[in-house]
Order: C-alpha cells, then structure tokens, then sequence
C-alpha cells in the first residue's frame, strides 16, 4: 500500500471548500493509501481552528485520524524534536518551520518521498508536494 506525509497544508484544504486546494485534497483522501502525520502537524492544525466555531470540526477531524487504521499519527517526544531542531539549526538558508524539519525527519526516516502538500519547502527539502 502507498504511504503519503498528510502536512496541515492538506488538512486545512480538505476541512475548507473554499480552499484552493480543496478538490485536488479531496481527490487524494479517496486514495487506497496509508497517510502518516505528526502531533506537531495537528498542533499547527489545531491553532488554525481555535475559534469556536472551528473546534467541533477540529475536533471531528482529530478523532477520524486517530481512529482510522489507515492514518498513523506520529507522537511528539523529544527524541523527535530534536532531531527536527537539529535540521532546523543546519539549514539557515531556508525558511523552513520547525514542524515542517520535524516532518522531513518522519519522512526521511520512514521512507516516504510524498506529501499531500502544496508547501515548496517540501519540495526544497527533496519531497514531492502532491498538491501544487
């Protein structure tokens, strides 16, 4: 089975019709394919959905990622985030957040070259951003 990086820029497209991106991240969440993200991904997310108004649909997204077997949610420890800072610390050419070091590190790590993105710091980083 196919194994994708889910980056906030894919879930923020998904939960907003009205997102640029939304049909291409709704085309891709009908894919047989196993979508791997990261706590630090879903803090990003959830403080894009902190008003009221948002929570419940947040709230709704966060349970079906967590329960779904084909989604894999990476923990957030401190082996992790060290290493995502380590990357962040070598690279002062670029840009680059810290959650999306710590997501080049999950995805090196675990193999994955594509991510449901249409972030060019992916695409800096060596990933393919599936969603430009």
């Amino acid at each position: 089975m196919k194994v994708l990086f889910a980056d906030s820029y894919y879930w923020f497209a998904l939960a907003n019709p009205h997102d640029a991106g939304h049909a291409t991240a709704l085309a891709y969440a009908n894919v047989s394919a196993s979508l791997v993200t990261t706590a630090w991904v879903l803090t990003e997310l959830a403080d894009g959905f902190c008003r009221v108004a948002s929570r419940a649909g947040f709230l709704q997204m966060y349970r079906l990622i967590l329960n779904d077997p084909f989604h894999v949610l990476i923990s957030a420890d401190q082996p992790l985030m060290d290493r995502g800072m380590a990357l962040y610390a070598a690279r002062p050419d670029k840009d680059w957040s810290l959650t999306d070091c710590i997501s080049f590190v999950v995805m090196q790590e675990l193999g994955i070259n594509k991510s449901l993105t249409g972030d060019r710091h992916f695409e800096q980083a060596g990933f393919v951003a599936l969603l430009k």
